[in-house]
């Protein structure tokens, strides 16, 4: 079982593939992880030796932020946004879209369950 960033990965998959199951890591950063540390993008997870494994896990220490230290980071972001009252902030608060999309016909899965 290989265990990156406390996320257990899919041994079956490929290397790019099962490195997405970590939050904060997408398809270009499996890839670019992969080509700087010299790990074919094709390799199933059941292949990788520890010492592959090692560097993967030392690398995305060193190079990224993942998992809860992204998801609290992005957190406190918004509660600041909040804290300001800018419009970003106060759409958060009012549990609408943020980012300019319509309310009238679109946003009934943002706006839903709301009393």
């Amino acid at each position: 079982m290989s265990n990156i960033a406390g996320v257990n990965l899919p041994v079956n998959k490929q290397v790019v593939f099962a490195l997405k199951y970590i939050y904060g890591i997408g398809l270009s950063r499996a890839e670019h992880i992969c080509t700087s540390l010299g790990i074919e993008r094709t390799k199933r997870v059941n292949t990788l030796t520890e010492e592959e494994l090692a560097k993967i896990r030392a690398f995305i220490d060193k190079e990224y932020k993942v998992e809860n230290d992204l998801k609290h980071e992005v957190a406190t972001n918004i509660k600041n946004l909040v804290a300001v009252r800018c419009y970003r902030g106060l759409r958060h608060q009012a549990h609408l879209p943020v980012r300019g999309q319509r309310t009238h016909d679109n946003a009934k899965t943002r706006k839903k369950g709301r009393a």
